[in-house]
């Protein structure tokens, strides 16, 4: 049979944009979202085996015969199987390839069987390389992969030459098919790339959009819920989400009854009024996120069978030991869809409104707790920094994920330092990790805006001093200092030897300190009366300020080293 070469380019190109075609429908489904990253778990190795094998059989079924051979685009599949899974997934995908073209049969079948096996195993030393030398980005540049898969296509043909029987066949084969396999799967698997590249671009989009919506949310509600989770504050809360989100209505509730409603259908939908609604009484007795997309599970309103709405997302709001508090609600009416990212950001806002009721709650049961200092030092842990460290964490975690697992280790150490002080005197060392904990989440929160300096000889760090005198004096110079600058905010903490006394100075460029009658903040006026009453009125805090230049925090102690940290 003869067959021109040239038109047989033109014939498998038409081939492999339905090809691709399909790849761009299905990168459009969660069967896609397993291979829009590099994958190094086993779970995600198995899904892109199973993705790519698929793909490398479709190559083989929308080739073109030629005599008992096929011209076909499988190498596409098989290469991007190994360069986005590594080795193993590359053999996986090859082997399942090249056994099925095996399976039909033919002059070249084992060829292009230990071919397909090949060019897996090509992409997946590149992984493998790529990967060591911490050059993951490069395994997405679409002309990387054409090149990659232009080298597999070669190898191909000389395999055919060596393997393939009688030899003149496998010449006559090759000098049909090389030119035209060589053009469409270096330009499919380009391609093919490309359109990955532009689904992870889209999600990261959604993903960036989620956490400007987010932090915007959380910046407008902040402290609103904290004054109390009732129905003045959650209507105001209710009509920032609206305002924010653009869905068509919003709605929190607490266990028993409508606490705000903003949107379509507030004609019947009155705060006060008990909770109706079977979907919202399932998610608070579940403690689930109920969703009626309005398409396949319509929402139906209890109340007014008119009612607009047509889609409703059920939040739970959780408190304390995992309780549902109450509920948050978004609904959309019926001329309009939920969106996947409507999903995501109501589930967002839940998290954030419930860590911010969560403070409101703690505050109130600090408020009653006994004046012990110990105690009170630790109610120090502000739930308020809390709420901002999860706003910070939730904003990294798309674009960053490996800062955004430090920003947790740090709340973790944090949060470790507080709860394990099992008396009332901690090292130096220690107080300086619990503030260097603190200090990675406000530096990820204020960015550039903020830089810090610690100066702390190693001889001193053994000094005993009383626990949290250290961290209060760093948050107050934060919170009430560099956070209210319009620029670039320096806090430096030092400790040096004055004699026989330890000197600990927090020292910021706000210089907005002014001394207040009723004492200068509850976390500083309990580290100096804690130090007074223990070591006498020569020791404590004391503060020097020059207007919006610096204000500086002065520690004095009594220098106390254990006698074997000093022979060490």
């Amino acid at each position: 049979m003869t067959v021109d070469p040239l038109n047989l380019v033109f014939l498998l190109l038409q081939q492999m944009s339905v090809y691709l075609l399909i790849a761009y429908l299905l990168s459009r489904t969660p069967l896609f979202l397993p291979v829009m990253h590099v994958t190094v778990r086993w779970p995600h190795k198995l899904a892109c085996a199973l993705v790519f094998s698929m793909f490398c059989i479709m190559g083989t079924y929308f080739g073109l015969q030629i005599d008992d051979s096929i011209a076909n685009t499988r190498a596409i599949g098989a290469v991007l199987g190994g360069i986005l899974g590594g080795p193993s997934v590359g053999l996986a995908v090859g082997f399942t390839g090249g056994l099925h073209r095996y399976s039909l049969g033919g002059m070249s079948a084992v060829a292009c069987a230990i071919s397909t096996v090949a060019e897996g195993l090509i992409g997946g030393l590149v992984h493998r390389h790529m990967v060591r030398r911490g050059r993951i980005d490069q395994l997405f540049d679409p002309l990387r992969v054409g090149g990659v898969t232009l080298f597999a296509e070669i190898v191909q043909m000389l395999i055919i030459l060596l393997v393939a029987k009688p030899f003149s066949a496998a010449v006559h084969l090759v000098e049909i098919v090389a030119l035209p396999m060589i053009v469409a799967n270096t330009l499919g698997a380009g391609l093919f790339m490309r359109i990955l590249m532009d689904r992870r671009a889209l999600i990261d989009k959604q993903s960036s959009a989620f956490s400007a919506k987010a932090l915007k949310i959380a910046a407008r509600a902040d402290g609103v819920l904290r004054q109390g989770f009732n129905q003045e504050n959650s209507t105001r809360v209710a009509r920032i989400i609206y305002e924010e989100t653009g869905v068509g209505a919003v709605a929190i509730t607490d266990r028993e009854k409508l606490l705000a409603f903003i949107g379509v259908g507030d004609d019947h939908h009155l705060p006060g009024t008990p909770i109706t609604s079977p979907m919202t009484r399932q998610a608070i007795a579940s403690n689930q996120v109920l969703y009626a997309d309005g398409n396949e599970v319509v929402y139906q309103c209890s109340i007014h069978p008119q009612c607009r709405l047509n889609a409703s997302l059920v939040i739970p709001l959780v408190g304390e030991d995992e309780r549902v508090i109450g509920t948050i609600k978004l609904y959309e009416p019926k001329t309009r869809l939920f969106s996947t990212i409507n999903r995501t950001l109501g589930e967002g806002i839940a998290r954030l409104l419930s860590s911010q009721i969560l403070a409101g709650r703690y505050e109130q049961q600090k408020a009653l707790l006994a004046q012990s200092e110990i105690k009170l030092l630790h109610a120090q842990v502000n739930p308020h920094f809390l709420f901002n460290a999860l706003n910070t964490i939730s904003a990294v975690i798309r674009n960053d994920p490996e800062r955004a697992r430090q920003l947790v280790q740090s709340l973790s150490v944090f949060f470790r330092k507080n709860l394990k002080r099992p008396s009332q005197e901690a090292s130096l060392n220690d107080e300086i990790e619990h503030v260097n904990a603190y200090l990675q989440i406000e530096l990820a929160r204020f960015s550039d805006s903020l830089s810090v300096d610690i100066d702390v000889p190693e001889d001193l760090r053994r000094a005993r001093l009383p626990a949290f005198s250290l961290q209060p004096l760093v948050e107050n110079a934060i919170k009430h200092g560099t956070s209210q600058l319009l620029g670039g905010g320096h806090v430096r903490i030092a400790a040096w030897r004055d004699g026989a006394d330890l000197l600990l100075s927090v020292e910021d460029n706000a210089g907005l300190y002014e001394a207040k009658p009723g004492g200068d903040g509850l976390g500083m006026t309990i580290v100096d009366r804690r130090v007074r009453n223990r070591h006498g009125e020569a020791y404590g805090v004391t503060v020097a300020c020059e207007a919006d230049v610096f204000t500086r925090i002065t520690l004095r102690l009594p220098l106390e080293i254990p006698v074997a940290a000093e022979i060490a």
